[in-house]
């Protein structure tokens, strides 16, 4: 059974750094496109960033800069490192796998696999 695990949320300061984690079980994450997405209240659900099965990344202009996804093949385990955080960033962090094939985009409905979410809380 799929399975995406998000931690290493939490409140953190204005400028600030945060990494997630998405630990991923019953597929391996290199072979697919996975991403980032997040969700604000009130706001509809955004790709962050995203890394395809050939390890090319892609960002978010709102983001570009300052995050950075990776994944580590031998532990099945997707990052992303958030540096100089702003107010702006606080929502609800998603992992997800989209293992349909073709090219690798940041759009919610292309992503059939989703972790539970973790919580980013960035204040002044």
């Amino acid at each position: 059974q799929l399975q995406l695990v998000e931690s290493g949320g939490g409140p953190v300061q204005v400028g600030g750094s945060l990494r997630l984690s998405c630990a991923a079980s019953g597929i391996t994450i290199s072979r697919y496109c996975m991403a980032w997405f997040r969700q604000a209240p009130g706001k509809e659900r955004e790709g962050v960033a995203s890394v395809d099965s050939s390890g090319h990344s892609s960002y978010a202009d709102s983001v570009k800069g300052r995050f950075t996804i990776s994944k580590d093949n031998v532990k099945n385990t997707l990052y992303l490192q958030m540096n100089s955080l702003e107010p702006e960033d606080t929502a609800m962090y998603y992992c997800a796998a989209d293992v349909g094939g073709g090219i690798c985009i940041r759009r919610p409905e292309r992503f059939g696999y989703w972790g539970q979410g973790t919580q980013v809380t960035v204040s002044s």
